[in-house]
């Protein structure tokens, strides 16, 4: 049974900081692309970074420079590590993972909330 479980989520004021993690179980987590994507009330889902098998990142340009993504596969774990926050940047985070050997990317994780304000 594939889960992807997500944390660190909370309140934070702006220009703080968060950490958010991403532990995998049931996949074979070096095959996996993994991402971060983030929701606010009432707009669409939308990408904020992934990392791929080899560790070449990708980021939506709202988080460039503020937004790190990386991954410990000896963890199968995946962390978004946010700073300068902006109450934009509120939203549920969701975790993403992407079979590169078959284009699945059905997997999600519950979702974590991240609150920026004062």
């Amino acid at each position: 049974q594939v889960q992807l479980v997500e944390s660190g989520g909370g309140l934070v004021q702006p220009g703080g900081s968060l950490r958010l993690s991403c532990a995998a179980s049931g996949i074979i987590f070096s095959f996996y692309a993994m991402g971060w994507y983030r929701q606010a009330p009432g707009k669409q889902r939308d990408l904020v970074a992934t990392i791929t098998r080899g560790a070449v990142t990708n980021y939506a340009d709202s988080v460039k420079g503020r937004f790190t993504i990386s991954r410990d596969n000896a963890k199968n774990t995946v962390y978004l590590e946010m700073k300068s926050l902006k109450p934009e940047d509120t939203a549920v985070y969701y975790c993403n993972a992407l079979d590169t050997r078959t284009g699945y990317r059905g997997y999600w994780g519950q979702g974590t909330q991240v609150t920026v304000s004062s």
